[in-house]
């Protein structure tokens, strides 16, 4: 086989692509979720870090990946050149998106693995809010593992990864309002 035999093999199409990505993100979705529902909840933590419990932790800590994710929109819309004054982007401004959207998700894992693990999956129809937040945080996963592919893969739509990014972060703020905001609302501000 020669080298330029490697150059006659098609490429896969964009929406091939595009349903390899958003494939993946349900598989994990659908995973965690599986793992959730079938794993017998511990109904306690493994650790708080600092914070004085489980609920204040998760709350803090999703907040914050809440924060990052408002900062990877804004970073975005600068880099995309969509805000009203349309200047270029300063050279640092990717490398700054990529590392508030990494710790966005470093911060979420801690949220997550607790969620999971204490908690399992929560499919109670009587208790909406806690349903659709079991569901939401699995979808955050898949959502996130999609946009990953995406940023990956060459050849796609113009349209893709806004699409994916605003994807993820709807689905972040929508499991944060499930939870942390209705704690601050319903329970009170955590205390560190």
């Amino acid at each position: 086989m020669t080298a330029e035999a490697g150059l006659d093999r098609p490429t896969k199409s964009p929406a091939v692509r595009l349903a390899v990505a958003f494939g993946a993100g349900a598989a994990i979705s659908v995973a965690l979720g599986t793992y959730g529902r079938v794993h017998d909840p511990t109904g306690h933590a493994l650790f708080t870090l600092f914070f004085t419990n489980t609920l204040s932790m998760k709350a803090w800590l999703a907040t914050v990946a809440v924060v990052l994710g408002i900062v990877q929109v804004f970073t975005a819309l600068c880099l995309y050149r969509r805000l009203p004054w349309r200047a270029s982007a300063p050279a640092w401004l990717g490398d700054a998106h990529r590392l508030t959207g990494t710790l966005a998700f470093v911060f979420s894992l801690p949220v997550a693995f607790h969620c999971l693990w204490s908690l399992g999956f929560q499919a109670h129809w009587s208790q909406t809010r806690v349903f659709a937040h079991s569901l939401l945080g699995c979808a955050f996963y898949g959502a996130f593992a999609a946009k990953v592919i995406i940023v990956r893969s060459k050849a796609l739509p113009g349209w893709a990864l806004p699409v994916a990014g605003a994807l993820v972060f709807s689905v972040l703020v929508a499991v944060w309002c499930t939870s942390s905001l209705w704690f601050f609302t319903h329970v009170g501000f955590p205390s560190v």
